[in-house]
């Protein structure tokens, strides 16, 4: 059961975050997380995504907006070192509310609701047809970055706030999607360290035939949303990134995330 479950959600969630640029691990943290304890689920998403990002930064990287990567990306991964330093002294502040749901506690703390209430201003923003002419201008992008990578340091909804930019910039679904890919690859490698200390820590622990069924079927999902991309519009993925935008803002705002 645990080997279908976390397959499936893999496969999945890879395959429709390919378009909106994020979610994979806010889908699979949870799957593992049902079989797993919570140190070994987060160790486990951790490796998952950051193999299948440079997958698909392999399938993809020839499309991205190269001067787009450098001015929104280097503020990004700056400012998301910046926000992760804020959030170790902020974890010290009592949640606003606490509950439990499915068996697990939410927390409601003021930076989820933050983020959340810009997510949601995004999402509905990419829902409304009059809100989806309006784009940034270029000289906005590394301000656009370090917002993103600031408040993605701050909650670890980086690829959300990342895609709520990028989707403005005037750029095609291919270059969307490969510069996303890229910027994402360049935050993984940045935070790299964590991921191997949480490896190196949690390894007796691990199950790796599990792992790289995970890995595996996330590359499957990546391949098929690669294959369908010549089907979908720009619309779609703005639909896509719109409505994945209202789920994790609804997730974060609820303390679920």
């Amino acid at each position: 059961m645990p080997y279908l479950v976390v397959i499936v959600v893999a496969f999945v969630a890879s395959g429709l975050t390919f378009f909106s640029g994020f979610g994979l691990g806010t889908l699979l943290l949870p799957a593992f997380a049902l079989f797993f304890p919570a140190e070994h689920a987060v160790a486990l998403t951790a490796v998952v995504h950051f193999l299948n990002g440079l997958f698909k930064l392999a399938l993809v990287a020839r499309y991205a907006n190269l001067a787009i990567v450098v001015r929104f990306g280097v503020p990004a991964i700056v400012a998301s070192l910046l926000g992760a330093a804020l959030l170790v002294r902020l974890a010290r502040i009592e949640p606003l509310a606490t509950y439990h749901i499915l068996g697990r506690e939410a927390l409601v703390t003021p930076v989820k609701l933050v983020v959340g209430g810009l997510l949601l201003v995004f999402g509905v923003g990419e829902l409304l047809p009059e809100a989806r002419e309006l784009s940034f201008s270029p000289r906005y992008l590394p301000l656009g970055g370090a917002l993103s990578g600031f408040f993605g340091g701050l909650s670890g909804m980086q690829g959300a706030l990342r895609s709520a930019f990028l989707i403005r910039a005037n750029l095609s679904k291919e270059a969307f999607i490969a510069t996303g890919v890229v910027v994402a690859a360049l935050i993984d490698v940045s935070r790299l360290g964590v991921y191997v200390r949480a490896l190196v820590r949690e390894h007796a622990q691990i199950d790796y035939v599990l792992l790289g069924g995970a890995v595996l079927a996330a590359f499957a999902g990546a391949v098929v949303g690669n294959q369908s991309l010549h089907k979908i519009t720009m619309h779609g993925v703005r639909l896509i990134v719109g409505a994945m935008l209202l789920v994790v803002a609804v997730g974060l705002a609820a303390g679920v995330i």
